[in-house]
């Protein structure tokens, strides 16, 4: 049976050309029991992407716990824990590689169950699509819009609604219809880029990898082939440069560099980077790697930098772009998937992970709790905070000023959690909105060095108060060619050089007057005067 389904399947790609596709990171998720983990063993069966070793295994796995009866269990393929094959369910998340000729992927199986959301929160943090499973007989139910705004919460864009179990509704598309309307009625202020919703039956694999012969209303393709074309962007590429620094690395006396992960642009030798919260500015020595040095390195990459100077870093400082750099500041507004059954206390000490810093930080009030029925925001009875499971607005107090970003701009750099300090548990994951400095604690000022010349811009000139010796220099360095020009003119026509020259002295005396005042008086005014451009050296306003 496997056979005859794999000829007429995508092929698994030949190794030495999986490096040459593009890879998708997606998740499966939804309610439970809606299907996930039977839609991706199933997928991997009928593309032929399953090695026959694990195909043996499921049919002899299928006879102990399957709950097909006679049939496989496509779900034992992703389901690998006992207490998952006991109870039917998943708990864990299970990631799948496999590749075909067009694409290489990544799926993150996560669980349906409510206890388990913080299990679907860490797959859908690094995903880029998600398939959202349906149940056709129970519609949109509460914790599919709960892994809806989740999703979305985590930057994902792309989802892919499987309406599943479609046979036993009778393949009826009056159902489907109702739950693409549904969806697309719920998901509308969710910011999805795009919506593509698909009728299957993943045990039996209509609309998986083939057409189903049983829905011939539906003109789509199939799930694969729609995963293959699908066009995801990467914003990190072209993002501002980003490197948290993890780890010092001190091997000996003649070298030191800053190990961590790029997490956004590129970097080269020679170039200019930000130390933050420090501010201070300095150039990048050279790339290392374990295999050599590299003559640049791109976000997704792991390397050690060095640098022309001895700088004081640590792990949890952030080497990023002095053009566009990351914000600083010790206050944070943020959005929170609260995750134990312990509600949020106001005022209590936690600590705050941002990448690679740790710091003390206290939520200072929730401003806001995310219906699931709606997905909108709304306002919090008096002394409510959250509770297990609900989203909401919150601003925080940390003890010390860090480095983040925007979690739309940067999920490395914007994206934290909380941690308990007695439990060491973790309670909660956050997405910063906004940053802000306390009075008293705002970053250093930056060094002011250039990045322009990297880009192809002319350097910035060095800003000036004139003085009132300049001024007047400037003033009679005008009025004498111009009173040499009015003598002249007054000569001319009255061929009386006393007479010219008590014109000429009373003009003078008049103009360099009136000039030198004026200069005075718009120098105290800013009005006009540009934020970005550099201010021109010549410009009589100053």
């Amino acid at each position: 049976m496997h056979g005859a389904v794999a000829a007429a399947s995508p092929s698994r790609a030949p190794t030495r050309l999986v490096g040459e596709k593009p890879l998708l990171r997606f998740i499966t998720c939804g309610s439970v029991d809606d299907g996930k983990s039977t839609l991706i063993g199933r997928l991997l069966y009928d593309a032929d992407l399953a090695p026959d070793d694990i195909i043996a295994a499921l049919e002899s796995d299928s006879k102990k716990h399957g709950t097909q009866g006679e049939e496989l269990d496509f779900a034992l393929l992703v389901d690998g824990l006992a207490a998952e094959r006991e109870q039917g369910i998943t708990i864990d998340v299970a990631y799948r590689y496999f590749a075909t000729d067009k694409r290489k992927f990544i799926v993150a199986d996560t669980p349906g169950h409510e206890q388990y959301t913080r299990n679907m929160a860490v797959g859908a943090s690094t995903a880029e699509l998600a398939i959202l499973l349906v149940d056709a007989r129970k519609g949109i139910l509460p914790q599919t819009r709960r892994h809806s705004v989740i999703t979305s919460m985590f930057g994902v864009r792309h989802v892919v609604v499987a309406v599943n179990k479609m046979d036993l509704v009778g393949y009826s598309e009056e159902t489907f219809r109702k739950i693409e309307a549904d969806f697309h009625a719920f998901a509308d202020h969710l910011r999805f880029a795009s919506i593509h919703v698909v009728p299957l039956v993943a045990k039996d694999g209509d609309n998986l990898v083939h057409p189903s012969a049983n829905m011939p209303w539906h003109d789509g393709p199939p799930l694969l082939s729609y995963l293959e074309g699908v066009a995801v962007e990467d914003a990190t590429r072209i993002a501002p440069f980003r490197m948290p620094v993890q780890w010092v690395n001190r091997p000996n006396l003649d070298f030191r560099g800053f190990s961590g992960f790029i997490s956004g642009g590129n970097i080269q030798p020679g170039d200019i980077v930000r130390v933050l919260p420090s501010g201070r500015d300095t150039r990048v020595a050279r790339i290392v790697t374990f295999d050599g040095d590299l003559e640049s390195a791109v976000s997704g990459q792991s390397a050690t930098l060095t640098l022309t100077e001895e700088i004081d870093i640590s792990r949890g400082d952030l080497l990023c772009s002095p053009v566009s750099p990351a914000k600083t500041g010790d206050r944070l507004e943020a959005k929170l998937l609260w995750l134990v059954r312990e509600p949020l206390v106001v005022g209590k000490s936690y600590l705050l992970k941002l990448g690679t810093k740790t710091a003390p930080a206290a939520v200072t009030a929730v401003d806001a709790r995310i219906d699931i029925e709606t997905g909108l925001p709304q306002q919090l009875p008096e002394g409510a905070t959250l509770a297990f499971n609900e989203i909401g607005g919150a601003r925080l107090s940390l003890e010390t000023v860090i480095a983040c970003d925007p979690y739309g701009e940067n999920r490395e750099t914007g994206g934290f959690i909380l941690i308990d300090r007695i439990t060491n548990e973790t309670v909660a994951v956050g997405m910063v909105k906004a940053v802000a400095a306390s009075n008293g604690r705002v970053a250093p000022p930056l060094t002011e060095l250039s990045y322009a010349s990297m880009e192809g811009l002319p350097l910035a000139r060095e800003s000036f108060r004139p003085t009132p010796t300049r001024s007047l220099m400037k003033a009679l360095t005008w009025l004498l060619p111009a009173s040499i020009s009015t003598f002249l003119i007054v000569y001319a026509f009255v061929q009386s050089a006393a007479l010219a020259a008590e014109i000429t002295g009373v003009e003078m005396i008049a103009i360099f007057a009136l000039y030198y005042l004026h200069e005075r008086f718009w120098l105290r005014l800013s009005f006009g005067l540009g934020t970005e451009d550099a201010p021109d050296r010549d410009d009589p306003g100053l």
